[in-house]
């Protein structure tokens, strides 16, 4: 006799909000000091709640569209079903846009902070050569498979977490008020440059990914899932307002500048925190923690790019069809970061920009269409229409501070 699923034990909310923190948190959170410089701490981090916010209340929104299919079911099938094929023809685009150029952005992430940790050792190689050969490593473990990559994530995962705890204790211990507070600060406009960090904002919250994954984990309990969520995305924020006080109250205002100007790639961050800590220990950390943090966040983009890869081309899971998905995978991503070795920031802009699609106007959709052919639902986002019109306006936000930037229409700081 089969076993009631109300009656079957969950598992611990704790499992599902470390997934959720754990997507979220990676080597994307690097981008956030830099592109907060202009706008400082204060706006920086009203806008950061802003955005957590707003991207909770999305993720909530495909929460409750999704239930009303089979645990499990795809982003793809239920695009498709509720807002039928032309939409789901430009979230696909969108996915595959930001899927792609996010491994595009861990590859030259690791090619230069690769190239820092062996300089550091006396070995000479560039950073095209470091972000090269780690690309045909991780390559080959996402070709060996998802248990490979698995077991790997999680060695690369722990590491992340105990360096970034042990590194929290140094950075804070080494805060300036001065620094952190701008306080001697001959450039006293910060407004003007905060809407140039939406789309930073936004991407550095992406876990939308996950929720179907949650939804079969917890047998369609809306209630544990939502909690996963909430408390998921609560953690990725205290960790991201932590990490900003730690850099801005270390490094000047000013020094931003300088970062920014060589693209703000990881390792010139890292340098810049190693040159004002004057701690060989903390240097240490930064770099471990650094490395560990861009293959954390390179395994598991392009594990996700891999497997929408596969089922969009129908490739099969032999040998010969994984090294096909494998090629396809990275082919592209890799000549682009052998060409453009140092466009880390630039790409997390652009992947903020193609994120507004499916994490954020797509589940708002999702939903309002869900509510209509569904008008007995067991769950739904408290609220009414509210917050999806809170979540299309912050898309449309985003969108439109997105494309100013691009057309060089807003300040940037340090021109």
């Amino acid at each position: 006799m089969a076993i009631p699923a109300s009656a079957v034990r969950l598992p611990s909310t704790l499992w599902g909000t470390l997934i959720i923190s754990g997507t979220i948190i990676g080597a994307g959170m690097f981008s956030l000091p830099v592109v907060m410089s202009g706008a400082w701490f204060l706006w920086s981090s009203a806008l950061l709640i802003v955005t957590w916010f707003c991207m909770l209340l999305s993720g909530l929104l495909y929460l409750e569209a999704s239930l009303h299919y089979p645990a499990g079911a795809s982003f793809d099938t239920v695009t498709r079903d509720l807002l039928g094929r032309g939409w789901n023809l430009v979230n696909g685009l969108s996915v595959v846009f930001v899927l792609g150029i996010l491994t595009y952005a861990y590859i030259s992430a690791s090619g230069a902070i690769i190239q820092r940790s062996l300089s550091q050792l006396d070995i000479a190689m560039s950073a095209r050569v470091a972000g090269g050969l780690f690309t045909l490593l991780v390559a080959l473990f996402i070709w060996l498979g998802t248990a490979v990559v698995s077991r790997m994530t999680l060695i690369f995962l722990g590491a992340k977490v105990i360096t970034f705890l042990m590194i929290f204790g140094g950075l804070l211990w080494h805060i300036e008020p001065v620094n952190l507070l701008d306080s001697q600060a001959a450039d006293s406009h910060y407004l003007r440059y905060l809407w140039a960090v939406v789309p930073f904002c936004l991407a550095s919250f992406g876990y939308h990914g996950n929720i179907a994954g949650l939804v079969a984990y917890y047998r369609k309990n809306a209630t544990r899932v939502s909690r996963c969520l909430i408390y998921g995305t609560l953690l990725a924020l205290a960790i991201y307002f932590i990490w900003i006080v730690g850099t801005m109250g270390n490094i000047p205002r000013h020094d931003f500048k300088a970062i920014a100007a060589q693209g703000g790639n990881i390792d010139v961050l890292v340098g810049a925190l190693s040159g004002v800590l004057h701690s060989p220990y903390l240097n240490l950390l930064l770099d471990i923690f650094s490395n560990f943090a861009v293959a954390c966040s390179f395994l598991g983009v392009s594990l996700g790019f891999f497997d929408y890869l596969a089922d969009l081309f129908k490739l099969d899971n032999s040998a010969s069809g994984r090294l096909k998905t494998t090629v396809l995978t990275f082919i592209l991503p890799l000549a682009a970061a052998l060409i453009w070795p140092n466009g880390f920031l630039l790409a997390i802009g652009y992947a903020g920009l193609a994120a507004t699609v499916w994490a954020v106007v797509t589940p708002a959709l999702l939903a309002r269409q869900s509510r209509r052919r569904f008008a007995q639902a067991e769950w739904r986002v408290r609220g009414g229409m509210l917050p999806i019109v809170l979540v299309l306006l912050f898309g449309g936000l985003n969108a439109l501070v997105s494309l100013l930037s691009y057309g060089h229409f807003l300040p940037v700081f340090g021109e």
